[in-house]
């Protein structure tokens, strides 16, 4: 049977935690179209009727945004610095999340969403979400420092997978690169150009899987349209 697990789904409806929730299912207070609920049962938030206690629960509209990161914002939803946060410049209607994370001084595509599996999916290694970047670096990259991304370069949690490189300018005093993987570990473009002797001075993420920044101003959201919607569940397909 597909669905949603009912504890998740009440979790996410502000219920209570998953844990309170079972407790919840377990004293009979929770009905699914009627009967009362049992631990392991399944929902269809778009079908089934869940109620606790009588009162019925919505389902949570699922919102999809996608942001041209500005520099100088965190990647969180509030900051005790009091430091500009990405929640700002997304006009959602209800409570989104970041998809992964940008560093204060790294600009570029972030997707924001409500919607828990598709995020903790694109997230997940199993994935693979190619992720292009536009890498401003310190120097004039030889081929070897190339061919060291291109194969891999071993940090202090390990070897990286094979970068895909694209120089786009060179010169003594900085170079100019497209850089794409497909990991999601902490500061990976900036430890790997680090690593080959090439402090990151600018970085810009252009695309994250098929959401790319094309006609977003810096500092710019907008709803995913349904094909790219789409485009982005393929990614996450269960296998």
């Amino acid at each position: 049977m597909g669905g949603q697990r009912l504890q998740k789904f009440l979790a996410a409806a502000g219920v209570a935690s998953r844990r309170a929730s079972e407790e919840l299912i377990r004293e009979g207070r929770v009905t699914v179209n009627g009967a009362t609920a049992e631990l392991g049962s399944k929902v269809d938030p778009d079908r089934d009727q869940v109620r606790v206690d009588g009162r019925l629960l919505a389902a949570e509209a699922k919102e999809y945004w996608l942001l041209n990161k500005p520099a100088g914002f965190v990647t969180t939803a509030s900051d005790p610095q009091g430091r500009g946060t990405v929640l700002e410049l997304v006009p959602a209607a209800g409570r989104v999340f970041p998809v992964g994370r940008l560093d204060l001084d790294t600009s570029g595509v972030l997707l924001l969403t409500n919607d828990g599996d598709l995020a903790n999916r694109l997230l997940h290694p199993r994935y693979g979400v190619d992720k292009l970047y536009e890498v401003e670096v310190e120097g004039m990259l030889n081929e070897a420092a190339i061919e060291r991304l291109e194969q891999g370069v071993t940090l202090e949690d390990g070897m990286t997978a094979p970068a895909e490189v694209k120089v786009e300018k060179l010169t003594p005093e900085g170079s100019r690169i497209s850089l794409k993987i497909h990991e999601g570990r902490k500061r990976q473009v900036k430890r790997m150009l680090a690593a080959v002797g090439h402090p990151v001075r600018g970085l810009h993420r252009r695309r994250f899987g098929p959401l790319a920044d094309a006609g977003l101003q810096s500092g710019e959201s907008r709803w995913l349209s349904p094909r790219e919607l789409e485009a982005l569940r393929r990614y996450a397909e269960e296998e």
